[in-house]
């Protein structure tokens, strides 16, 4: 039998008026108006999620640059693919990146950009020939760079930074690597061994491969030694980076470093499980606090930079 309907007659009410509510007006954005500063429009946002987040994210890293703390970047390969080299150089230019770490697809990306000015082969177009990674160029390149970087003793990054610089390519003035070299900003590089095209060419050596990487996730423990008070930022790495920054806290917290009141914030177009865990949660636990935005990195990149540099000219106007 089909029941009876539920009478709500005798249902308990309450007045909205004595109700907690989780949104008011005061929350509310403002509406954009033509001509709008990057703090003007910062301040507009509602303060509600991404909106209240943000503007506290800048004001976090604000400080700790302020403050003489370091503030590290991650990346992965994708924020060189969409363009943001020129963004992430200036930074480095004006003292707001303190060192970088990058997977092996970073430095591919980034030598090619150095020589040749593009990079990016669309891979259903020559997968099928199996000629895809397959540039001489980019293997020549960089495998002689890490094997001559391990019978340096000197780090992945490092050892690539300088071959660019060496060969004086027409696009090293676009590229990360060259120019952290150049500014002698330190560049760690963090390879899976198999996941990168120059993996497979005739020059590669595991040896010197493992031998400069691992150097580099060492240099990369001292950076993260020093990072209390400090931020470090996940730019569109999903599962290595996350990783690597990982097993670098628990590595110089084992060793007595005091690495607890850090700044950390994952940007990607896809909310990832590794970068939420290993950069956002797990490291704020005892102190700091960690931030997650979602969007694309053409976009949210170059938004965070302009906020960081009016925030910094704002606090410099009213410190005189």
């Amino acid at each position: 039998m089909i029941p009876e309907p539920l009478d709500f007659k005798e249902l308990h009410t309450y007045s909205v008026h004595d109700r907690h509510s989780k949104v008011t007006v005061a929350d509310f954005a403002l509406p954009p108006r033509a001509g709008m500063t990057v703090r003007e429009l910062v301040r507009s946002l509602p303060g509600q999620l991404a909106g209240r987040d943000f503007p506290e994210l800048v004001a976090r890293i604000a400080t700790a640059h302020e403050n003489g703390r370091p503030i590290i970047v991650g990346m992965g390969a994708h924020v060189i693919k969409v363009g943001l080299n020129p963004v992430l150089i200036s930074l480095m230019e004006q003292g707001l990146i303190s060192a970088i770490a990058l997977n092996g697809a970073g430095i591919i990306h980034d030598a090619e950009i150095a020589m040749v000015g593009r990079t990016s082969e669309e891979v259903a177009d020559v997968l099928g020939a199996g000629a895809f990674g397959a540039a001489r160029e980019t293997g020549e390149v960089l495998n002689g760079a890490i094997c001559r970087g391990a019978e340096k003793n000197i780090g992945l990054g490092e050892a690539v930074g300088e071959v660019l610089l060496e060969q004086g390519f027409p696009f090293n003035d676009r590229s990360i690597v060259a120019q952290a070299r150049k500014m002698d900003i330190p560049v760690t590089v963090h390879v899976a061994v198999g996941t990168d095209i120059i993996h497979i060419h005739p020059g590669a050596d595991g040896a010197a491969i493992g031998q400069t990487s691992h150097h580099d996730f060492r240099v990369f423990c001292s950076l993260v030694s020093g990072l209390e008070g400090g931020a470090y930022l996940n730019l569109g790495s999903a599962v290595l980076l996350p990783e690597v920054f990982l097993k670098a806290l628990t590595v110089v917290r084992n060793l007595g470093y005091a690495v607890n009141d850090i700044t950390t914030a994952n940007f990607d177009f896809i909310r990832h499980y590794r970068p939420t865990a290993n950069v956002v949660q797990r490291p704020t636990m005892q102190g700091g606090r960690g931030f997650n935005f979602t969007g694309q990195h053409e976009l949210l990149i170059p938004l965070l930079a302009a906020a960081l540099l009016d925030a910094l000219a704002e606090n410099s106007k009213a410190a005189k």
